[in-house]
């Protein structure tokens, strides 16, 4: 497949330094080892900082605006990029299960046609077969799709459920986390704590995630509240940015803890800003069902324990017990006695910490991941033992700190 070209249409907008900025990078290196193009096309226009990120010489960078919307504009659109590039492989993310993208692909002569749920369900969702117009219709609009990958196992198990496509039409592989970033990222801990003049005496416990209802913002300042009023020197830190964060932030007022709390609004990058390296435990509430649980995998890879809710996809990344903690959604109490319990107990911080870094090496490895997509299509996976070599050559030993 050399000398051929992969298109990547992935409906975000590119403005920050996040695992999917980091996994495009990765695949386009990995297809330059092959002698394969790789385009990239985003929501919108790359910002210059991810631009330079993103850029190698295989690498073009476009844009097809709304591309997750069933409309004219965006079908048009995607149909002049395949006239453009003459693809080999499509591969869709985050656009939407039903559009006439598979079979513009055909027409074009593209060989292989992927998408990949990324998509969280709602809260208390079932699995079940779809309603049996969309298992008639989905097949027939999704014939020339070669394959679906799934980022989890309950997804693959959501996907199935469906009956829109055989069993044998999906696959699963997990979104993967860079290590080497976040060993890298240790280092700038105490950078992180004095830019947002966190008092030096306070253990930290932070979330990362949109500040909305389904992640369980709401639920953590509640919890927040219980663990401040027994244990007066923690922060907990919020990072990101989203609609309901001034509700939010009013709740947290109410229970009076906005001494005891730091909203950093969207950090760039946030393993190499040093967020996961200057907590000591990181919390994922969410209420809906995660499809997987990035900022789980990118706590864990920089060796700190993680305290999630039952749900989706995230009782497949903590190891209750040994690399973290699970507690049911909405579970207020179980949620303070918890980080109460990790915040008293450094030793174990430390233990769950490491058992978390080793699961990720062995498990979430983006590069082991990405390689695995690249022999979906068709290419031999880039040899795993000297990307290791690769790794170990170029990162200085890290110890893993804990405060």
């Amino acid at each position: 497949m050399s000398n051929k070209t992969v298109l990547s249409v992935i409906g975000l907008d590119p403005i920050r330094i996040s695992a999917a900025e980091i996994w495009f990078r990765e695949l386009s290196q990995q297809l330059e080892r092959h002698g394969c193009h790789s385009v990239l096309c985003f929501a919108n226009q790359p910002s210059p900082n991810i631009r330079k990120f993103l850029e190698a010489p295989n690498v073009t960078l476009d844009e097809l605006k709304d591309s997750w919307e069933l409309k004219w504009r965006p079908t048009i659109d995607f149909h002049r990029l395949l006239r453009r590039y003459q693809p080999d492989v499509v591969h869709c993310h985050l656009t939407g299960f039903i559009s006439l993208y598979p079979w513009l692909a055909k027409v074009h002569s593209v060989d292989k046609f992927f998408f990949t749920d990324h998509g969280s369900r709602p809260e208390g969702h079932v699995m079940r077969a779809a309603p049996l117009w969309k298992r008639a219709i989905v097949p027939i609009i999704n014939y020339p799709v070669t394959c679906v990958q799934c980022v989890s196992e309950y997804g693959y198990r959501c996907k199935v459920a469906s009956r829109l496509l055989p069993r044998n039409g999906y696959t699963v592989i997990y979104n993967g986390v860079d290590i080497c970033r976040a060993s890298a990222g240790l280092q700038t801990a105490g950078v992180f704590r004095k830019k947002h003049l966190i008092p030096e005496q306070r253990a930290i416990v932070t979330q990362v995630s949109w500040i909305i209802p389904e992640k369980g913002i709401h639920d953590l300042l509640q919890a927040a509240s219980l663990v401040v009023s027994q244990k007066s020197d923690v922060q907990f830190v919020i990072v990101g940015e989203g609609p309901y964060q001034s509700e939010c932030q009013k709740l947290a007022a109410e229970l009076g803890i906005c001494e005891h709390l730091t909203w950093t609004g969207m950090v760039q990058d946030p393993l190499l800003e040093g967020v996961y390296a200057a907590a000591d435990v990181v919390c994922q509430m969410s209420r809906w069902e995660e499809v997987f649980g990035q900022v789980i995998t990118e706590a864990m890879a920089s060796w700190r324990p993680v305290i999630g809710t039952r749900v989706g996809g995230i009782p497949e990344l903590i190891n209750d017990g040994e690399t973290g903690f699970l507690v049911e959604r909405g579970d207020i109490r179980a949620m303070a006695d918890r980080i109460l319990h990790l915040l008293n107990d450094p030793g174990q911080r430390t233990k769950m910490g490491n058992k978390g870094r080793e699961g990720v090496e062995a498990k979430f490895d983006h590069r082991r991941n990405v390689s695995k997509l690249i022999e979906l299509y068709g290419l031999p996976g880039h040899d795993l033992a000297a990307q290791e070599s690769e790794r170990l050559a170029g990162e200085k030993p890290v110890s893993a700190p804990l405060h």
